[in-house]
Order: C-alpha cells, then sequence, then structure tokens
C-alpha cells in the first residue's frame, strides 16, 4: 500500500526516500478500514507520513487530486480523506533508489528490498 511505501528508504543510503514505483499491476483494494489506525499514520507534529513524497508518488503513478494539496485541518474525522489514504496497492513492480538507482522487485504487493 502507498502508506507503507512512504516509509521505505533503500538499506546503506542517506537520501534514499522516496522510492520511485515502476507498476506493472496496481489496484484499488477494499480492505479492513480503521480510521483511528490511519489517523495515526498521519498524526501531527510527529507525522510517519511524509505527506509531500506521498503527493509526489501518486503523481508519478498518475493520480494527481487524489489527496489534497495539504493535510486537512480536521483529518482525524474526515473520513473521505483517510480513505483516500488507504486503498491503493501495488501489485507487481518495481521500487528505484534515487540516489543509487538500484532496483526492488515488489511481487504479490510485496517489495523485496534485499
Amino acid at each position: 500500500q502507498l502508506l507503507t511505501h512512504n516509509m521505505l528508504m533503500a538499506p546503506g543510503t542517506k537520501n534514499g526516500f522516496p522510492l520511485a514505483i515502476e507498476v506493472e499491476k496496481m489496484e484499488t483494494v477494499e480492505s479492513e478500514f480503521r480510521s483511528e489506525f490511519t489517523a495515526r499514520m498521519v498524526q501531527k507534529p510527529v507525522t510517519q507520513v511524509e505527506y509531500g513524497a506521498l503527493l509526489q508518488t501518486l503523481a508519478g503513478l498518475g493520480m494527481d487530486g487524489t489527496l489534497p494539496p495539504a493535510v486537512p485541518d480536521s483529518y482525524e474525522s474526515n473520513e473521505e480523506f483517510l480513505r483516500a489514504l488507504h486503498h491503493v496497492e501495488v501489485i507487481d513492480g518495481t521500487l528505484v533508489c534515487p540516489e543509487t538507482g538500484k532496483r526492488f522487485p515488489i511481487k504479490d504487493g510485496i517489495p523485496s528490498m534485499l
């Protein structure tokens, strides 16, 4: 999922974030949605999600406009926003390190960072 991708960094690098995504297969998936869990991922001021990098990734996937340009002030209770963060999954493709160009395959939704 894109939230998980947003937390990955190429191992052994200083500038290995955000990883670019080359998609072979991507799906919008229905999975258990827990708004409190998703809201904690965005929680300010210690956010786990790098929102600018997330927007950059969405733009690279041709999904501009999927999310607002900034995290809404009342994001914790904004179910539409939280659901938009939650439902996209890359099934097959490649993650590419911006520092080294090293490629990490994604197969069946699981990236191999070795």
